[in-house]
């Protein structure tokens, strides 16, 4: 039955006749690509707060938003995402509390740990006090004089300051799982200095499957990776793929379905068709049931239609620009050979804007080839390329299945909403014995329950919470197993309102929010353990007495954390061999080694019991250079050792 049907698609594809278009896909990308600019919300703020001591104003650290934009006119006008701008546009209630909880981090907790003689992560559970103690005390009281600022930033590395001229507010929640009343369309019309600037031009027809889709925009990670170079990253990335159904958001707006990549990064991007014009704004993105990664092939966009009506009523002209004249008879011109017309159309569209990535690179294009001319080839540009995407499916299923499977989840902004509101919401993990003893994390303030034992039905194991109040299951299964046949037993003990922790324990870790030890982790053990999976690393096993590392041997490139058990530090002088320090659980050793590319320094000797967690050189070397709190918790730790060395000379040249 599937294959007659896989069959019959097919043939009422091929009978179909195909889209046609006079540019070529490279050619489309081309003429879109330099209206394209990375869109930055950024909050800056002054923060007058009491610590106990006095008033003091402080600057935290800014909260800083990117995304994706691109001009819909040559005069300066941009189109994106609401959210994107939102955080400096409406300034929500959580960045100003984001903006009050650095500021109390900066001018009470450091404060008061120097006072004491210590630094952030020696004595977790003194910091701990001070930062409750000061956010009871501050938190209030504290007064934020914010400083929003909306950049654009072009492909030339030409930053623009932005101001928001029309507003459609994103599609928001509340702890239920409604919409908001204000929720709108998403989209955010932003304006720049007046100039001669790319655009794109809207789709005058309708969407079809089928259809090529292209996404142009700033992915995240694309931003942010370690091996590329920061310059390059100025220049939008581009993926394809083609459409693949129609779909309506939660308050009945239409939205159009892509199986085109996209991530993080990507949101207000245009997604333009083989035709250079846009055929929707791309708004979100499809989660994994853990929510932990983006699924790729099931992202949406805001149809063209609706981006011409929210411009409606503005002195916008889509698509209208003198630079797109000049650029598009360039692009004629070099890809019809025409190498001197091309260099001088070329040349007048980088006058117009200087600089750009794509303009820079096809222009050096041109004068190479008007230098020196390729070789005329058999004419294979003649020849129609066809690249058909076939994509059909049944979604309606699909999605009923995925409601009903998350109708009992909560994400976990949404616990943190609660837990802000006052709900006072009970955390209760619910970890397999085995996974449990795996992980020394848990989240804060969260209590234990056996699952077998609440399975089993047993009186005990349930949470000591009113059968009204909110409770929420967590646990690190595939697809939140464990913690929904959890939730199911205690509902079915009258428990009226228990959800599921959208993706576990790492779902919240991945979602930046604080976690707590087990046991009494030193700060740099915290920090590798919630940037670890476990399930990949190499563990090894030693017994008491066993030697783990030789003074002299070489690293190998592998350094170690303490996952169980201690060590001991031991060195011989002299002769005579001296114990340098014990390490416990969380603490990390051999770095040195790798870090001065030199033998081990000292033995490593087992002390009891020990199970190590194997970091290879280039996991330690991406941590360091991708996570910055665990990179201040090692300088911390090597400032530490140099004093401490330091003060155990000066006692012996006494």
């Amino acid at each position: 039955m599937k294959a007659a049907l896989v069959l019959g698609l097919a043939a009422l594809t091929l009978l179909t006749p195909a889209a046609t278009s006079a540019l070529s896909v490279q050619e489309a990308i081309l003429l879109a690509k330099p209206a394209v600019a990375l869109v930055t919300a950024e909050v800056r703020g002054e923060v007058t707060l009491n610590c106990g001591r006095g008033t003091v104003t402080v600057r935290p650290t800014p909260f800083i938003e990117t995304g994706t934009g691109w001009f819909i006119d040559g005069k300066g006008y941009l189109v994106t995402n609401a959210h994107v701008v939102e955080p400096a546009h409406r300034l929500p209630p959580w960045v100003i509390h984001e903006l009050k909880k650095k500021a109390i981090d900066q001018a009470c907790v450091d404060p008061a740990l120097r006072a004491q003689g210590l630094m952030r992560g020696q004595r977790p559970d003194v910091e701990d006090s001070i930062r409750r103690d000061a956010t009871v005390r501050a938190m209030a009281t504290a007064q934020v004089t914010p400083q929003p600022l909306l950049s654009v930033l072009l492909s030339s590395g030409v930053s623009l300051k932005a101001d928001v001229v029309k507003f459609s507010p994103p599609l928001a929640f509340d702890l239920n799982g409604k919409p908001s009343p204000d929720a709108g369309r998403d989209l955010a019309l932003v304006r720049v200095k007046d100039d001669v600037y790319p655009a794109i031009r809207l789709s005058d027809r309708e969407a079809q499957i089928g259809d090529p889709v292209h996404i142009i925009g700033f992915p995240g990670v694309v931003l942010s990776h370690e091996l590329l170079n920061k310059s390059a990253t100025l220049e939008a990335s581009v993926t394809n793929g083609a459409v693949s159904g129609f779909k309506q958001d939660s308050i009945g707006q239409d939205i159009v379905q892509t199986d085109a990549a996209a991530a993080h990064g990507n949101s207000g991007g245009p997604a333009v068709g083989d035709d250079a014009a846009l055929l929707g704004v791309m708004t979100f993105t499809t989660l994994t049931p853990s929510g932990g990664a983006i699924v790729q092939g099931f992202n949406f966009l805001i149809p063209a239609r609706d981006v011409k009506k929210f411009l409606a009523g503005t002195p916008v002209m889509p698509g209208q620009s003198k630079f797109n004249d000049a650029w598009q008879a360039g692009l004629d011109a070099l890809f019809a050979e025409r190498y001197a017309t091309a260099v001088t159309r070329l040349a007048e569209a980088n006058a117009l804007q200087p600089n750009l990535a794509d303009v820079r690179r096809v222009f050096a294009e041109a004068q190479e080839r008007l230098k020196n001319p390729p070789p005329r080839p058999f004419p294979w540009a003649w020849a129609t390329l066809g690249v058909t995407a076939l994509s059909v499916g049944v979604y309606g299923g699909m999605f009923g299945r995925r409601w009903w499977k998350n109708r009992f989840r909560i994400q976990p902004a949404q616990v943190i909403a609660a837990i802000e509101s006052g709900r006072n919401p009970q955390l209760v993990d619910v970890r397999t014995k085995t996974d449990f003893e795996t992980s020394p994390l848990r989240l804060p303030g969260a209590v234990r329950l056996d699952p077998d034992a609440v399975l089993a039905g047993q009186p005990e194991a349930e949470p000591s919470a009113e059968r009204e109040q909110l409770v929420v299951v967590y646990d690190t299964s595939p697809a939140e197993a464990t913690a929904e046949k959890v939730a199911q037993a205690l509902r079915a003990r009258g428990f009226k309102n228990v959800r599921i922790l959208k993706g576990g324990l790492g779902g919240w870790t991945n979602a930046r929010l604080p976690v707590e030890s087990k046991s009494h982790l030193p700060s740099i053990g915290l920090e590798i353990y919630k940037n670890l999976t476990l399930g990949d690393l190499e563990r090894r096993k030693f017994r008491p007495g066993e030697l783990i590392v030789k003074e002299g041997d070489d690293p190998r490139g592998e350094a170690f954390v303490v996952h169980a058990g201690t060590v001991q530090i031991r060195r011989t002088f002299d002769g005579v061999e001296k114990l340098l320090s014990t390490l416990g659980e969380g603490e990390l050793f051999g770095e040195l080694a790798l870090f001065r590319s030199a033998p081990r320094s000292a033995d490593v000797v087992a002390a009891t019991e020990v199970e190590l967690l194997v970091l290879k050189t280039e996991r330690l070397d991406w941590l360091i250079r991708n996570r910055p709190q665990l990179t201040a918790e090692v300088v911390r730790r090597l400032a530490n050792w140099v004093v401490q060395t330091d003060r155990e000379r000066a006692l012996s040249n006494r």
